[in-house]
């Protein structure tokens, strides 16, 4: 599971920690077993005066009882722990929290931080970032499958996800920030809880920052080589190589890092071949490459510069698709479609990624410290042949939408005296988007079933955009006694739009702004134990492309973009001893303007207030036989206001489901093992709209050799057959509008044995 910092020294010995053991224990086996958990917490699911039925009781007295006895069980580690917490956290340094290296303990906040080798337990074990991310951190909600992270919020709301600082979110909401590097090439991932006005727009549900390796002085090579199938047929088989090199000297360093990935077919939980995802598109028969590399340089004693580049790529190589025998028919519809051989299309699904960015510091700039970051970003993502109705029948097209994002960020951060710090700053960056639909012949695609797509020409398929934004910010920290420190900020956002003429439709120029504040306490009672109390502000943008151009009405230039600005306050305790990491939040978010979709998938931005209230929590605990066991916990509500000033639950097409983990795992340094738990709770809005959750177990095992790390993974071992959350919500956008429902059920995959090797030398 997600730290809080370093792990600790093991402690206290497994026969002293009974009660321990078995209060975590019956937490997780309730967590898992009770059909709705969130009824522990009657505020989660229903008015108070429902809370009064007996079962509700019953099992809110279950979760006080496991609750209090966890509390004492890292209560009784707090005098005896307490000296190793300071010497570990101070160790443990981000810079999520404040855009400076920032100690975690100086952080009133919940900052998880995912290091490479908690990563690679579980990429190592068959599963993608995203998937990762999901299961590491509590407030993140379990991964969609496919490409897409539609819906994987943080919070329940948007999360804003960047590569060293670069930001990979765009106004143009594509959804493929996880679709942009390669587990392999990724040091640590920082992760900031909660809306946050740091780096600026989209992160109103928090921050994922993802650290890049690094160069080291000597010569390193690192390589790594892994397959994964489920043993359903030939073609199912996803296979990955990848090799690093890093050298240098205490001057320069440099890294270079290769990886490539070839995936095969995807079988479901009965052994069938899961449909492509037409929507978003899927990472079936898809290959990627991702090649990153940088160069350190220590100018002075006091002076540093880096260079960093990346290459990436991930795209469909396939000839599977899927054929509609009833394109023909005197009344064309997408029923009854199989999975056929012979696809070929002049576009294919896509995410293309090109990104350079520079650092340089200054550790005594006017006797402050001084960062300077300038970065681009080119994206191209192209989508899937999808089937529009025309007044001829149906018509297969296909989107290419291309993003670049320029920018310059500098900061100084200042100490005023032993007690009082300030960071202050601007940020600059200007974004271009533009997009493309390629038309596909009807005679090809009707004769083939639409395996075959010709080009029959391109038009425009949003109206482009430029967006330049210019930002300033202050924050200022006071150490006020040894115990406590306060912080207080104010982030001043400037955006231009200025939108193209698209179909007919005239486009034009206007201009938002946004006032951002945050202020928080942090106190340390110094024996291993903090709490923190916070107020902060974040901000989103309705996207351009989807929000204009949709009709003359809405012009550009009476109708300006506002940013939606969500509120949230935060109450957190963290914990480290000797054997015990634990943290936890309860966090309420409002904003009054929600982003929605229209049937046609055209944005509109509604006057309704929106508020997300919840719970998250993390624990692991260690003991000196290498046991330790742990997991996550998210328990969150999404309420709308209506019409009638009445709460109700949010459209599950967008609300965020609660979430689960569990884990035990072993180590002797030599060999590992780990059995983990993942549980998506059910969700269910006021309009019946309904989510079914899953639960899904992996098991994996590594082992040392003199000739590298071995490890065998099974991921969803019990092989069961669900709809994944994306699927079920695909079909809720897109059916009946665009088709029949199954089109767009995207389905889990079943259970797969993944068999990996690396080797540092």
């Amino acid at each position: 599971m997600a730290c809080c910092c370093t792990s600790p020294t093991v402690g206290a010995r497994l026969a002293e920690r009974k009660y321990e053991l078995l209060s975590l224990t019956l937490c997780f086996v309730v967590i898992l077993s009770v059909p709705d958990f969130l009824t522990i917490f009657g505020l989660f699911t229903m008015p108070a005066p429902s809370f009064t039925t007996p079962s509700s009781a019953m099992a809110a007295l279950i979760g006080t009882g496991l609750l209090l006895s966890f509390s004492s069980g890292v209560s009784a580690q707090s005098t005896t722990s307490g000296s190793s917490l300071n010497a570990t956290t101070e160790e443990t340094m981000v810079v999520v929290g404040s855009r400076t290296p920032t100690q975690i303990s100086q952080i009133p906040g919940a900052v998880w931080v995912i290091d490479k080798e908690m990563l690679q337990q579980q990429t190592r074990n068959g599963a993608d970032l995203k998937t990762a991310l999901g299961h590491l951190v509590p407030g993140l909600d379990l991964a969609p499958q496919g490409r897409t992270n539609y819906g994987q919020n943080m919070r329940g709301r948007g999360v804003q996800v960047l590569i060293d600082g670069v930001s990979l979110n765009s106004s143009r909401g594509l959804s493929r920030q996880f679709d942009a590097i390669d587990p392999f090439n990724i040091e640590r991932v920082e992760v900031l809880s909660g809306a946050s006005s740091l780096y600026g727009g989209g992160a109103t549900g928090g921050l994922i920052n993802i650290i890049t390796r690094k160069g080291e002085e000597g010569l390193n090579w690192r390589t790594e080589a892994g397959i994964t199938t489920g043993f359903n047929n030939s073609d199912d088989l996803d296979r990955r190589l990848s090799q690093s090199v890093s050298g240098g000297n205490e001057r320069v360093q440099g890294y270079l890092g290769t990886a490539i990935g070839d995936n095969g077919r995807h079988y479901d939980g009965q052994g069938q071949e899961i449909f492509p995802d037409i929507a978003q598109t899927d990472l079936q028969d898809n290959r990627s490459i991702d090649i990153l590399g940088n160069l350190s340089f220590r100018l002075t004693d006091e002076q540093s510069l880096e260079l960093g580049a990346q290459l990436y790529r991930s795209g469909y190589e396939g000839d599977r698709g899927v054929y509609f025998p009833n394109l023909n028919a005197a009344t064309p519809n997408l029923n009854d479609a199989e999975i056929r051989d012979g696809y070929r299309s002049q576009r294919d699904p896509e995410t293309d990624r090109k990104l350079v960015n520079i650092n340089y510091h200054h550790a005594n700039l006017w006797g402050q410290n001084f960062y300077l970051q300038a970065f681009h970003r080119e994206e191209k993502s192209s989508f899937q042949a999808f089937p529009y109705s025309v007044s001829h029948g149906l018509q297969f097209r296909a989107s290419q939408q291309n993003t670049n994002l320029s920018g310059i960020k500098a900061l100084f951060e200042s100490h005023l005296g032993d007690d009082v710090s300030l960071t202050y700053g601007l940020d600059l960056d200007r974004e271009k988007f533009d997009a493309s639909q390629m038309l596909f012949d009807t005679n090809v695609s009707d004769a083939t079933g639409g395996l075959v797509q010709q080009a029959s020409g391109v038009e425009p398929r949003y109206p482009g955009y430029q967006v330049d934004g210019l930002s300033g910010f202050i924050q200022g920290d006071w150490q006020a006694t040894q115990a406590l420190k306060l912080s207080a900020g104010v982030r001043q956002q400037h955006m231009d739009v200025e939108v193209d003429q698209f179909q007919g439709i005239p486009g034009g120029k206007n201009d938002y702004k946004a006032t951002l504040f945050n202020a928080s306490a942090l106190y340390d009672y110094g024996n291993g134990h903090q709490n923190w109390l916070q107020f902060s502000q974040g901000f989103e943008l309705p996207d351009p492309a989807k929000y204009y151009g949709k009709s003359p009405d809405v012009s550009v230039g009476n109708n300006p973009l506002s940013a939606i600005e969500t509120d949230q306050v935060e109450l957190g305790w963290r914990y480290q001893g000797g054997s015990w990491t634990a943290q936890t939040a309860l966090y309420y978010a409002w904003s009054d303007k929600a982003v929605e979709n229209a049937e046609d998938l055209s944005v509109s931005v509604v006057d309704e207030k929106k508020r997300d209230f919840g719970l998250e929590s993390a624990v692991t605990r260690y003991f000196d036989n290498g046991i330790e066991i742990g997991g996550t916990l998210h328990l969150v509500r999404s309420e709308q206001e209506n019409n009638e000033g009445n709460w109700e639950k949010r459209d599950a097409r967008y609300a965020s489901l609660s979430s689960s983990t569990a884990f035990i795992g072993w180590t002797d340094y030599v060999r590992s093992a780990r059995l983990q738990a993942n549980h998506a709770f059910n969700l269910k809005d006021d309009a019946d709209r309904k989510i079914d959750g899953n639960t899904t177990l992996d098991v994996s095992f590594s082992q040392e050799t003199n000739f590298g790390t071995v490890s065998l993974g099974v991921q969803n071992l019990l092989d069961d057959q669900y709809s994944t959350v994306w699927g079920q919500r695909a079909a809720m956008f897109y059916s009946p509008y665009y088709g029949p429902e199954y089109l767009y059920d995207y389905q889990g995959r079943g259970r797969t044995y993944t068999l990996n090797w690396s080797m540092a030398y």
